[in-house]
């Protein structure tokens, strides 16, 4: 009966160990696993991250060559050199980043080896105990005596029960260390493979720093080229200035006659209105007339009229914020929006009223969203430049050498408009994208859509 109440005392508590054991294993595991798929989020996040640098830092050095084909240095060479530096400097930071997790994921396959091997030894030494104990009872005369010495035939079944239990117990130990084994030896296999990629990883950083000190050092070089030609540089920039104002003074001709357009709109249709409303006023008071007019100018239309698929447009255009496509199959931002310290010339500033996008010879300037074209207009030594209308916000698009469209269009979403500029004196294709909302300039790489 002692022998009996130890076991049933023992199973008892093996049983709450075992779920417990159980819940604390399943709430790891699901950790576990959440922290796996936040891992494998993040890697798959800098990967496409670096595929996208990548291609940006091919651009970039394809632009540089354009640049370099022309016998002078230019300003446009710089800016190729400074973009070059920019996109290789964040794809190096990103490499870095991946190297950090790489450490993080090895560092996880160390631990979890070293808790799988504790594991292990933990199930071996519970197994050697069960071999000791089926050894002392291997006598199966005594395993027979132990069922038959019950008190009734109850404590008999337990008995053998128990029995069967515990030879079943062997058998899943035996899988289980086996199982751990097996988990080991995968683990060992994952963490070889992280190290060879985080050598991999080391291996291309390396090689990026060496790329970027080489960028560095051929900048400093053809900076100290152009600050021999300031005076030559700052003719340029006032070309520049003259130009842009030329640019801007045009697009606000463009848009102020749009305005006036849908002003006319807007009044004619308050005509037919005010036809239709004398029609119907025949037969009432003056007093009711008189009303019914102070109404109406109180609802007067606004000065920039839109019509229902307007509106829809215009509140589509603003839901897509940050969503739209660029102007360019392929390109990178070489000027941003707003004032900007000059390349090489100390203390002064240049202005951008939108982006300025590098992109290859030959390349097709096209629609960043549905909309009406309602300006086309020719800057003589600027190129041409496309005005398109998407509810109350307006696209522009300068720097063109050909155009596909012509005012009163309907175009839709990436629809080529025109054939980007080539500027042979310094080796380089750009156009100018602004966003206009009215006549309030906003920055276009707010909208544009982000990889």
């Amino acid at each position: 009966m002692g022998m009996y109440g130890y076991i049933s005392r023992n199973r008892m508590w093996n049983i709450k160990l075992t779920r417990f054991l159980f819940c604390f294993c399943l709430a790891a595991m699901l950790l576990l696993s959440a922290s796996v798929s936040a891992q494998k989020q993040d890697k798959r996040t800098l990967e496409n991250k670096k595929k996208k640098l990548k291609k940006d830092i091919e651009l970039a050095e394809q632009l540089l060559k354009d640049t370099k084909k022309e016998k002078k240095k230019s300003i446009s060479t710089l800016v190729a050199l400074n973009k070059n530096i920019e996109k290789r400097e964040e794809y190096i930071s990103t490499i870095n980043s991946e190297i950090g997790l790489m450490n993080n994921q090895i560092e996880g396959n160390n631990n979890s080896i070293k808790s799988l091997h504790g594991e292990i030894k933990k199930l071996k030494n519970d197994y050697a105990g069960m071999v000791y104990f089926a050894y002392k009872n291997r006598d199966n005369y005594e395993k027979l005596m132990f069922v038959f010495a019950a008190a009734d035939f109850n404590q008999a079944y337990k008995r053998l029960k128990y029995i069967q239990e515990y030879n079943e117990a062997r058998k899943k130990q035996i899988a289980a260390i086996s199982g751990k084994q097996r988990e080991l030896g995968e683990q060992v296999t994952e963490l070889e493979q992280k190290k060879s990629e985080k050598k991999d990883l080391l291996g291309s950083e390396e090689s990026e720093k060496k790329d970027l000190t080489q960028k560095k050092e051929e900048k400093e070089q053809v900076l100290a080229e152009l600050q021999d030609k300031e005076s030559q540089l700052k003719k340029d920039l006032e070309k520049k200035k003259k130009d842009a104002e030329k640019t801007e003074i045009a697009i606000q001709s463009l848009i102020k006659a749009e305005i006036e357009r849908q002003r006319k709109k807007a009044e004619e249709e308050s005509a037919r209105a005010a036809a239709l409303e004398a029609a119907n006023n025949k037969g009432k008071s003056l007093t009711e007339v008189k009303v019914k007019k102070d109404v109406d100018v109180a609802k007067a239309a606004p000065k920039y009229h839109l019509s229902k698929d307007e509106m829809d447009l215009n509140q589509s255009f603003s839901s897509n914020k940050g969503k739209l496509p660029w102007p360019v199959i392929q390109g990178i931002i070489t000027e941003g929006f707003g004032p900007h310290a000059h390349p090489s010339l100390i203390g002064i500033q240049t202005f951008n009223n939108g982006v300025t996008i590098g992109t290859g010879k030959g390349s097709l300037a096209r629609s960043i969203f549905q909309g009406e074209v309602t300006g086309v207009t020719n800057i003589p030594g600027v190129g041409k430049l496309v005005i398109i209308r998407h509810g109350e916000y307006l696209s522009v698009y300068t720097n063109l050498e050909e155009v596909y469209v012509q005012t009163g269009d309907k175009v839709k979403a990436k629809q080529n408009i025109g054939k980007i500029l080539f500027d042979s004196d310094e080796g380089k294709t750009q156009m100018n994208l602004q966003i206009w909302k009215g006549q309030n300039k906003l920055n276009p790489e707010d909208w544009l859509f982000q990889d």
